[in-house]
């Protein structure tokens, strides 16, 4: 089975849109050639930062087909294809499969959470992998879901070959430690927040998925440079010095605060699409100087 592994700072992209909501696919490429400059370990496209909750099914497969088609050679493509139905989930998949996505992140079922025990997750992730043309991965966010996977869900499925790894965005530093007890050989487990990248980093996992290589990937890849190369003091004055700009593009001022950093970056933020809202003046003004704490654009 596919032995495909993850290394580095992925971004979750954000999917940039015109102010009339239209997805402006311009602004995508441009940025992809932008990350393409610095040395990141691939690209998720259809993540939560990318408002995958917005988006049409022909929008999803445009932006997974453009960067298959932008992305520098050798850099994984991880297409974010989970559904609410195992059936669906299994056709998105596999459509994100024929344009070239080398493995999908998929979000938890939550809708019926009610019903959502250990057995119907395992069951839904065993079912998909089966029936999947690309290698799998589980997307734990309980912020959005309201669903926490267990240790045993992580055991059961670490143990099917086309489930490869999961990605963890609880930012528990004790959980993530259960789960990759929990895990069987060959079984991958990601941060997916910055705010504890160092310290997974010191736990010995690889690779994160983390808004904040969208606005600041130099850093992100930095951190795990400086760490592997033993500097760890520069690791992590870096990493503290990220942390309040994390928090401001993910828990305080959410999607529009990471898009307005990635605006001041060079990036093409565009606009967030509705119902989410734009910053105010007093919000950008207060991010601003989260930004210029962060040294973000010197």
């Amino acid at each position: 089975m596919n032995k495909l592994s993850f290394k580095g700072a992925i971004p979750p992209m954000i999917t940039p849109f015109q102010a009339d909501g239209r997805l402006d696919l311009d602004a995508h490429i441009y940025n992809l050639k932008k990350w393409n400059e610095v040395e990141l370990g691939g690209y998720l496209v259809l993540g939560s930062n990318s408002e995958a909750a917005y988006l049409s099914e022909q929008e999803k497969l445009s932006l997974i087909e453009a960067t298959v088609l932008h992305t520098k050679e050798g850099r994984p493509v991880i297409a974010g294809t989970g559904m609410e139905s195992t059936l669906e989930t299994i056709r998105l998949t596999n459509k994100a499969a024929a344009l070239g996505a080398q493995a999908a992140l998929l979000l938890t079922p939550f809708y019926y959470k009610g019903k959502m025990n250990e057995s119907a997750i395992i069951r839904h992730f065993m079912t998909i992998a089966d029936d999947s043309d690309i290698p799998i991965m589980l997307y734990n966010v309980t912020k959005f879901t309201g669903i926490n996977v267990s240790s045993r869900v992580v055991t059961e499925i670490s143990a099917h070959p086309n489930i490869i790894g999961m990605k963890d965005s609880s930012g528990n530093i004790g959980q993530l430690i259960h789960f990759q007890e929990a895990a069987l050989d060959n079984f991958q487990v990601l941060t997916g927040t910055a705010s504890i990248w160092y310290p997974a980093l010191s736990l010995g996992v690889t690779a994160a998925v983390m808004a904040l290589a969208n606005c600041a990937p130099k850093e992100c890849v930095q951190i795990q440079k400086y760490y592997e190369s033993g500097k760890l003091e520069e690791a992590k004055a870096l990493y503290r010095r990220m942390v309040p700009l994390n928090t401001a593009v993910t828990a305080t001022f959410g999607i529009a605060g990471l898009k307005y950093v990635c605006e001041r970056a060079g990036f093409r933020g565009g606009y967030v699409r509705n119902p989410l809202s734009e910053l105010t003046i007093e919000e950008k003004t207060r991010l601003d100087a989260i930004i210029e704490k962060a040294e973000l654009l010197k």
